[in-house]
């Protein structure tokens, strides 16, 4: 499902957000949730719009939600993988760990997460007119897409507001009281296993699937370190029909793979379905030209463990020889040329995928559940998931053992640019050591401060001292 055409109809007549009150959305016409989600086709409508929310939107407005489009900078380029291409400006900021609470990726970020939380509140909220037949599916969906936008703020901000049903516009000490971690974390698991119990796997890659949510539960379960639900929910997954694409190229330049189990969709060439990310990797192509280049330590990383995923990993760019531009996002596909750039329309308007959930991840993480927190392991099943993405690899030596570094450095190279690294080196315990030698290498300065980001501090002044920001900013 990559073009949500009831969206044109659902955005145009419900509501519109802003930067300073996205929690309390005005009306832009005579229409609203008393007299639209009244059945089925409605509140699939509203559905469509939670992905909507998610997808962003391809433009340079400050007021609009960008979501996955940006999330990049708050990631990938917060790690040792990424950087931008001159270490200036907000998302210079990211390379150096310099982050300031005024950063605008990051009020972004974080306003656009909550705005799709709004979105999937306001269709659980309307689910009685929903017909018996779909009324659990709608909620399953719906709770899927909120758990998986609070995993995501709730590692990168720790403590947030914590929004379960729509709010008014007087309902602020709601809107701006943080919570702790382990009560978000109770609402991702109770949603994630709402959607465990009642999806199938039917809806496709772009969709809310069963097993999309089985996987994403068992990351939460990795992070809370609860091991053997996570192996349980992995080892579902793996009897589920996936399977790795014989090709890693396949994986992101063919849609039809066997491995993607959720993926962001984008249109190419429809600005409202399209994305910009894809360009911005491009040296001189995208707004912010020349953002997320692979950074030197990853780079001599990756010409030792990558293999065969090497030269779809990332390419040398061809306008600046001694940078290494980020490869597996190509716009409009990679013809296996030297720079890749074999897009035919504007680069801007790029269709592919954003990648969230697919088999390779599943297979490391079983590995990792099985690991239970051990410093190594030599079980048989998995040695088995881990030599699966070594093989295709080029990888093909038989593994006796597995330990935290081997794991960690076969997620690295399988998993590089995809919004990984970051949470991983959190997970495993690695960050402040790895993160901390890394900003020396740089000559930057790291404190376990910094793997949180800033509340932003427009935040900050409208919650009149109900929040507090977070430490070290």
């Amino acid at each position: 499902m990559k073009n949500f055409k009831y969206l044109i109809l659902i955005l145009s007549i419900i509501t519109v957000f802003s930067c300073d009150d996205y929690l309390e959305p005005e009306p832009i016409s005579t229409a609203s949730t008393e007299n639209f989600y009244r059945n089925d086709d409605e509140i699939l409508g509203g559905i469509f719009n939670i992905y909507d929310g998610l997808q962003g939107v391809n433009d340079t407005r400050s007021s609009s939600n960008h979501s996955t489009q940006i999330e990049f900078y708050v990631t990938e380029m917060r790690s040792d993988n990424t950087r931008s291409k001159n270490n200036e400006g907000e998302a210079g900021q990211f390379d150096t760990f310099a982050v300031q609470s005024t950063n605008g990726l990051v009020a972004d970020h974080y306003r656009s997460f909550y705005n799709v939380i709004f979105r999937a509140n306001t269709v659980l909220e309307n689910l009685e007119n929903a017909s018996d037949a779909n009324r659990d599916k709608f909620e399953a969906e719906a709770k899927f897409l909120r758990a998986y936008v609070y995993f995501n703020l709730v590692r990168l901000y720790g403590d947030i507001p914590l929004l379960d049903r729509t709010i008014t516009p007087d309902e602020v000490e709601i809107s701006y009281t943080r919570v702790p971690t382990a009560e978000v974390y109770d609402l991702i698991v109770s949603d994630l296993t709402t959607a465990v119990e009642v999806l199938d796997n039917s809806n496709g890659r772009n969709r809310a699937s069963k097993a999309a949510a089985q996987a994403l539960l068992a990351k939460v379960y990795l992070t809370l370190e609860e091991y053997l639900p996570a192996q349980q929910l992995l080892e579902e997954v793996m009897q589920s029909g996936y399977s790795l694409a014989p090709n890693f190229n396949d994986v992101f330049y063919n849609e039809s793979n066997p491995e993607v189990i959720f993926a962001i969709g984008y249109k190419e060439g429809i600005l409202l379905d399209s994305q910009n990310f894809s360009a911005e990797f491009l040296n001189g192509v995208g707004r912010t030209v020349g953002v997320n280049y692979v950074t030197d330590n990853m780079l001599a990383f990756m010409n030792t463990n990558a293999g065969d995923r090497l030269e779809t990993s990332l390419r040398a760019d061809p306008a600046q020889p001694t940078e290494t531009q980020v490869a597996k996002f190509f716009p409009n596909g990679d013809s296996g040329g030297a720079d890749g750039r074999t897009f035919s329309f504007d680069a801007r308007l790029a269709g592919n995928d954003w990648i969230v959930l697919r088999y390779a991840d599943v297979l490391l993480m079983h590995v990792e559940a099985i690991m239970a927190g051990a410093d190594e392991t030599s079980n048989a099943e998995a040695l088995n998931s881990f030599q699966l993405v070594r093989d295709r690899a080029g990888f093909t030596d038989p593994v006796s053992s597995v330990d935290k570094e081997d794991l960690l450095a076969e997620r690295r190279a399988e998993l590089a640019f995809e919004n990984h690294r970051l949470y991983d080196l959190m997970r495993f315990g690695k960050a402040n050591e790895i993160l901390g030698d890394f900003a020396i290498d740089i000559g930057a300065n790291f404190s376990s401060n910094d793997l949180l980001l800033p509340i932003p501090q427009l935040e900050i002044s409208l919650s009149n001292g109900l929040m507090q920001q977070n430490p070290g900013y």
